[in-house]
């Protein structure tokens, strides 16, 4: 490796990968995916270096193992139990589990075959490895980690003076960081600055690593990847109803804990649909990712005033329950939501490149997505086209085709 290892513990990881790794362990563990990495900006181009560095710092990351006092640290986290964290005492990621190669436009090919088990850990570190050789082997790592550190400070002090209050929000830039000291200084900064805020608090972070070396709190349920691969991974089931089999399989696992559901992925609609009294009542909240988030916002309060108008139940009272905002935030736009509804609902917002990787270059736009699942296509549709991703278009259009039929027969 021509730089230092960028992974250095499996806790490097976002706390998502554990709550949906335990359903899966529990409820999926047969279950086999094929992931696959894309690069959205279109004038980037990863050279023949880069591929070399990414493939040496993802077998690294390949021969880590947790650690006991790592393991030490998840138990204290009460939802995740003993037989799944003995699991994860002798886990490893494999390296023959991924494909790397300069086939695709931007130089950079990367897919990921194996148990779902295994698969879904790979996403977050391997994001987050290439983001970083990216930007260390593309700039002048010095140059940018100075500019980044700059805005940093700004933006802690418009928390300060009250430029722009968010109420409570955290740290989601793992996967798209400029580099991991970058993102450790952020944590630090904003997390020690939370008694100096007007009206912030910064929470904690996805990061689970950073959250047990800053004893903050680690943030995050579930990705898209748990409906996809539950709602869509076996041909038994009607795709139209991932939201239902996700929240069954969910709920199973968890009852009322750890419980913000995540509502984009074959769109809203189906979401409040499957939705009824009795997931209104589990769910703690829900998480925007993806279309207008005022309207979103306002028709999930309805939603939740819909329940408790008809059972006058304090559970689903939309004053009890929280909107979570995830999608492209900075700290101006989160403000103004913020503003437009706290006063009828709970609020919080998880703010990922603009607090990880702000510098005066733009930001890579890479993710890495689940795309089969048990050899069948899987997909997202979200509420932004520019999201959905399928190697199977008829398979985009079968599932359209299953979700109108079902909202149109109700």
């Amino acid at each position: 490796m021509k730089l230092q290892p960028i992974i250095t513990s499996l806790l490097e990881t976002d706390l998502y990968k554990f709550s949906m790794g335990q359903a899966i362990y529990h409820q999926f563990p047969s279950y086999k995916t094929k992931w696959t990495f894309k690069c959205r900006n279109e004038d980037v181009h990863f050279t023949e270096e880069m591929l070399s560095e990414i493939k040496e710092q993802i077998k690294f990351y390949c021969s880590l193992h947790f650690t006991e006092d790592e393991l030490k640290y998840l138990e204290q986290i009460e939802w995740l139990h003993e037989d799944y964290i003995d699991h994860l005492r002798i886990w490893n990621a494999r390296f023959q589990d991924f494909e790397l190669t300069s086939d695709s436009p931007c130089g950079l090919s990367i897919e990921a075959h194996g148990t779902w088990l295994n698969t879904s850990m790979y996403e977050i570190p391997v994001l987050a490895i290439v983001n970083e050789v990216f930007y260390r082997l593309s700039y002048n790592y010095d140059s940018l980690f100075e500019q980044y550190k700059q805005k940093l400070a700004e933006k802690t002090n418009w928390l300060i003076e009250g430029t722009f209050n968010i109420g409570n929000f955290s740290e989601f830039g793992l996967r798209r960081r400029l580099s991991a000291e970058a993102q450790d200084l952020a944590i630090k900064t904003l997390c020690e600055n939370n008694k100096n805020y007007k009206d912030s608090y910064c929470i904690g972070t996805s990061n689970v690593a950073l959250a047990k070396k800053y004893n903050v709190t680690p943030v995050g349920t579930m990705a898209h990847e748990f409906i996809m691969c539950v709602g869509q991974g076996n041909p038994m089931y009607n795709p139209a109803y991932s939201n239902k089999l996700a929240m069954d399989a969910w709920t199973k696992e968890y009852g009322v804990f750890n419980g913000t559901y995540l509502t984009d992925t074959i769109g809203d609609e189906s979401a409040h649909l499957d939705m009824g009294y009795t997931y209104s009542v589990s769910f703690a909240g829900v998480r925007h990712d993806s279309g207008d988030p005022y309207e979103w916002g306002i028709a999930w309060i309805d939603h939740f005033e819909s329940y408790y108008k008809k059972y006058h139940d304090e559970r689903v009272n939309p004053k009890n329950k929280t909107l979570l905002f995830s999608d492209s935030l900075d700290f101006e736009r989160a403000s103004k939501l913020y503003s437009y509804f706290k006063d009828k609902i709970k609020v919080a917002f998880g703010i990922g490149t603009y607090i990880a990787n702000d510098t005066n270059e733009l930001p890579l736009n890479i993710v890495m997505k689940v795309t089969e699942c048990n050899d069948f296509p899987v997909a997202k549709l979200s509420n932004a086209e520019g999201k959905t991703m399928c190697k199977d278009s008829d398979y985009i259009e079968y599932l359209k085709k299953t979700i109108d039929w079902r909202l149109n027969h109700k």
